[in-house]
């Protein structure tokens, strides 16, 4: 993998982390570039102003930006503080730096509206850490491109019952208040980096969370990237029926209406899409940031749209006593439910819920 730094790291306590965070990457491999444009660029670390952020702007999805600020400020809400930084320099993940009289405080902050402290290490052991930390999130593979074909069957342009049973299964989530609305990412950017992350990421949508149906034993329909779930109507806009994947492209495929200019679907299509695939019991999924106690949850926060966030949830679904009715943990992000029918999911979930993911 070859990685590198970009912005200014004079600050004596960048400094140290550029050195420690290059040291430490270099001796598990890596190639270190001073080129930011190199090809095969794989992870930028971007060291930022915490007054006056710049983003580093990705060529390609496969570019993993690391956004670095440092303050002397003790937050009062790290999130509502570093947040903003992260979706200002259009990073994956932010590495937020508070410092003290007495010592340097790191906290992870995440594109999910979470965040985590790394814990108080020092010399070698810190930089391992955060190398575990970030290793997987940086190799990690994104499956978030979409190939529309317009064959969609004319009989299905105005939807099917499963579609109104989607529709209806979204307004319950709106009324379990389980939509929660992104981060204002349209307040702190202006239009030519919203089109740039749109275009890689298709981040900017009105709500997180998605729900999909089984259609029948090879297709299934899914809510669209960023949609209004609590509001879906249109048939390739709204809703749309999945029809397989690609994986020599990594192109997740959809039928839609030759007549609708078509939304991507759901980032975690993919993740929808091999449960359904090994699973032949499994008729509905529903994906909300909420959480639940003792349930099994995967180990590594992988980003969302990804190859292995999707292959570790698939293995704890198969790991479940009942595949056909698990809740699965996505660490630091939500849960993952599948059912027989919306309606066996729906009535699951509203036994009890916690809407505070807890992070680590």
């Amino acid at each position: 993998m070859i990685f590198t730094f970009v912005g200014d790291y004079t600050d004596p306590v960048l400094a140290r982390l550029a050195q420690g965070l290059r040291a430490v990457f270099q001796r598990r491999g890596h190639e270190f570039t001073s080129d930011p444009e190199a090809e095969d660029l794989r992870l930028v670390v971007n060291f930022i102003d915490a007054e006056r952020p710049k983003p580093y702007r990705r060529r390609a999805k496969a570019v993993f930006v690391l956004s670095v600020a440092v303050t002397s400020e003790r937050p009062d809400n790290v999130l509502r503080q570093a947040y903003p930084l992260l979706v200002r320099s259009l990073a994956n993940l932010c590495l937020y730096l508070v410092r003290t009289q007495e010592t340097v405080h790191t906290y992870f902050v995440t594109l999910e509206q979470g965040y985590y402290p790394i814990p108080d290490l020092t010399g070698q052991d810190y930089f391992d850490y955060l190398y575990e930390r970030l290793h997987p999130l940086v190799s990690s593979q994104l499956v978030i491109d979409n190939e529309f074909h317009a064959d969609l069957e004319q009989e299905l342009w105005n939807g099917d019952a499963l579609t109104r049973e989607l529709a209806v299964a979204g307004k319950r989530l709106d009324a379990l208040d389980l939509l929660p609305a992104p981060f204002p990412i349209h307040e702190l950017l202006d239009e030519r980096d919203l089109r740039h992350i749109e275009r890689l990421y298709g981040i900017g949508g009105l709500s997180y969370g998605n729900l999909s149906v089984r259609k029948d034993a090879r297709r299934f329909w899914m809510s669209a990237s960023g949609v209004d779930k609590s509001n879906m109507t249109l048939i390739g806009r709204d809703i749309l029926l999945v029809t397989g994947f690609d994986r020599a492209r990594n192109v997740m495929l959809l039928s839609v209406p030759p007549h609708v200019k078509p939304r991507r679907v759901s980032v975690d299509a993919i993740e929808h899409w091999m449960i359904y695939t090994e699973h032949p019991e499994v008729g509905a999924i529903v994906h909300v940031h909420a959480w639940m106690e003792n349930i099994m949850s995967t180990t590594i926060n992988y980003p969302c749209g990804t190859i292995q966030l999707a292959q570790a949830v698939a293995d704890v679904v198969r790991q479940s006593s009942t595949p056909q009715r698990a809740v699965v943990g996505l660490k630091n992000h939500g849960l993952t439910i599948t059912g027989p029918s919306l309606g066996d999911i729906f009535d699951r979930l509203e036994r009890g819920f916690r809407r505070q993911v807890p992070m680590s």
